[in-house]
């Protein structure tokens, strides 16, 4: 990608000013890099090698750490943010999304083809655990905000699972729509927002009862789910439709539906809640949305196949 000359100086600055400003990293499967978007100026100012086909991304609770799956080389990418510097973490595993633990203790990585969560322990950056779940080929797998839990997502069935991280073992599952992907807790870890893609639904679910508790009709081949900070909202993207659904938590219904690009896959919010990022596979594009007036800012062209979003 050929950058515009106030982005080239910006990639120069960017190893000192790491952690002044949120910047998103978008992990492209195709073109084997992350794309570093510093979103306030919604431009990229860098962009770091990750492997062969990186897709799941996850953040250090500090920043300073980027945990990236690398199916073709059975591992998970360990790349310092600021050097650019990468170390792999070999799972002999094929591995999918990937998520930190609120707490910073752990990494987990969904394991599809073993239908398992793998656990790596930060400071040793090492593998400990796995837990075999019940729900085939898991594609997330995400943290309840206090760290207690992991549920995955079974892509090839009609469930999450529910793993204890004390106890390491799964502890319960809940039936939802066909083909379950993205997962989103509320901040207080009440209700988890299950994106199932075949149900064109977005599932609601109790975490005290472990019962759904609504089912959303959002559009065609819901995907990806990302929860505002304050749990006021909770976003869906719509891969066929080329649409985000808002939803409000109150009322679990939906009161807008944005346009982005070509299959929108797995997004990310920014810590003040103010703006949205979308990864468009096709459109090798990342869409933003002010998230006050449900309208998109602008299209941010990336790599070739962007998978998803993490902003620190």
């Amino acid at each position: 990608m050929k950058l515009s000359m106030p982005a080239a100086v910006a990639t120069l600055l960017f190893a000192g000013a790491v952690h002044a400003a949120p910047f998103a990293y978008v992990p492209n499967e195709k073109s084997g890099t992350i794309s570093v978007i510093d979103t306030a100026t919604d431009a990229v100012v860098r962009e770091i090698r990750a492997g062969e086909k990186p897709r799941g991304l996850a953040l250090s609770p500090d920043g300073k750490t980027l945990y990236v799956s690398d199916a073709p080389k059975r591992g998970l990418a360990a790349v310092d943010v600021e050097s650019g510097k990468a170390s792999l973490i070999e799972l002999g595993e094929s591995p999918e999304g990937v998520s930190s633990s609120p707490d910073g203790k752990w990494i987990v990585v969904a394991i599809e083809k073993t239908n398992s969560a793998t656990f790596i322990d930060t400071k040793t950056g090492k593998k400990v655990f796995s837990v075999k779940v019940q729900g085939e080929n898991p594609e997330h797998a995400v943290f309840s905000p206090d760290s207690k839990l992991v549920v995955t997502s079974a892509e090839e069935g009609h469930q999450i699972d529910i793993i204890d991280v004390a106890s390491r073992k799964q502890i319960g599952q809940v039936d939802v729509g066909d083909r379950p992907r993205g997962l989103g807790f509320l901040p207080d870890g009440s209700r988890l927002y299950v994106g199932c893609e075949l149900a064109n639904k977005v599932y609601v679910v109790d975490m005290g009862t472990r019962k759904v508790v609504a089912q959303i009709a959002t559009g065609v081949y819901t995907n990806g789910i990302t929860v505002s900070p304050d749990g006021k909202r909770v976003f869906a993207s719509n891969g066929k439709d080329g649409t985000v659904s808002v939803i409000d938590t109150a009322t679990n219904q939906v009161i807008a539906t944005v346009e982005v690009g070509k299959r929108p896959w797995n997004m990310a919010i920014t810590p003040d809640g103010s703006k949205l990022y979308v990864a468009n596979g096709r459109s090798g594009s990342v869409s933003v949305i002010d998230t006050t007036s449900n309208t998109k800012l602008v299209d941010i062209p990336v790599g070739e196949m962007p998978w998803g979003v993490a902003i620190h």
